[in-house]
């Protein structure tokens, strides 16, 4: 098992196997929030479901609406358990933010550099605290 330490964007603590994305995702348009599933046609995992899992990716794409989605999600039980990245996206923050005022759902969204990235990519489960420490499995 090995730790990387990340930014809290969004805090909380949350655990699950780890899916990282091949090129960013816009929530909006191209995830459902009924089923958890990406259904943007061109993006490269079309099909994922990405309930319950550490969704890594590089950047959000897309609409101010896309926080709308995420709240959504989380509403649904439908949505990541927690989003790592390594750029920041207000819009991904604020879908996470308003899920915990509306919805008492925490979905934490943290930052890391490219150097941590590698050790994302091959792990298979995360488990992720309240300063911001991942653990990989």
């Amino acid at each position: 098992m090995s730790t990387l330490q990340a930014e809290v964007v969004v805090g909380g603590v949350a655990s699950g196997p780890i899916v990282v994305l091949d090129e960013a995702l816009s929530f909006w348009g191209g995830f459902d929030s009924a089923t958890g599933a990406i259904v943007d046609a061109h993006h490269p995992q079309v099909g994922v479901n990405l309930a319950g899992t550490v969704v890594v990716v590089r950047s959000g794409r897309g609409s101010s609406s896309a926080s709308s989605v995420i709240a959504e999600a989380a509403r649904l039980g439908t949505g990541p358990c927690a989003l790592v990245m390594r750029d920041a996206d207000e819009i991904i923050a604020t879908g996470a933010i308003v899920a915990d005022e509306l919805y008492g759902h925490v979905l934490p969204v943290l930052l890391i550099d490219e150097a941590a990235w590698p050790a994302l990519a091959g792990a298979q489960r995360a488990s992720i605290s309240l300063d911001g420490v991942i653990k990989l499995d």
